[in-house]
């Protein structure tokens, strides 16, 4: 199995033709999307789901364009997939915010969600704050916690991985709700 990459003004001129697999969390995907999207979260992401997600509906061996919000998760698709399913995989590259970008026509839904960057900040902000506090006033031990988050974020920097975002996507609110 192959893989290519198409620009967001290209992909934007086959889009209503196009089959997509949206690999952002579900929560994600109810706040906005692009219509007749598959939705796939690259967390629960599996050749087996993948493959018959799109025989379920009907898609064969036409080429499958990849979506997340940026183009890392896409990536991550496509290194799960190597060698595991015989179509053509095409990553959307910059992502959704490409897409939006070049003007093509995004819909909002009535998600609320919080978007998995914004949620590791958050995280990675209220865990260095607690390590100060615990370090300034109850033990120098607590020093220890804003240093992992620094070291992780420093990691996540260097690699464009982040073990948080992962772990965070499989969290309850970021799952697809009834």
């Amino acid at each position: 199995m192959t893989h290519t990459k198409t620009s967001a003004s290209e992909f934007s001129k086959i889009a209503h033709s196009a089959t997509v697999v949206d690999l952002r969390t579900a929560a994600e995907v109810q706040t906005e999307y692009l219509d007749n999207c598959l939705c796939l979260p690259v967390q629960e992401l599996s050749d087996a789901k993948f493959n018959a997600m799109l025989d379920d509906k009907g898609h064969k061996n036409e080429p499958v364009y990849l979506l997340c919000q940026s183009g890392k998760r896409a990536e991550i698709a496509v290194e799960k997939l190597q060698g595991k399913t015989g179509r053509p995989l095409v990553i959307i590259e910059g992502g959704l915010n490409a897409l939006k970008a070049s003007g093509l026509a995004v819909k909002s839904g009535s998600g609320k969600a919080i978007s998995l960057e914004r949620q590791v900040r958050i995280a990675a902000g209220a865990l260095v704050v607690v390590g100060v506090i615990l370090g300034t006033w109850i033990t120098p031990y607590g020093y220890g916690i804003s240093a992992f988050v620094g070291a992780g974020l420093m990691f996540a920097g260097i690699t464009d991985t982040c073990g948080m975002a992962m772990c965070l996507a499989r969290m309850p609110w970021n799952k697809a709700r009834a």
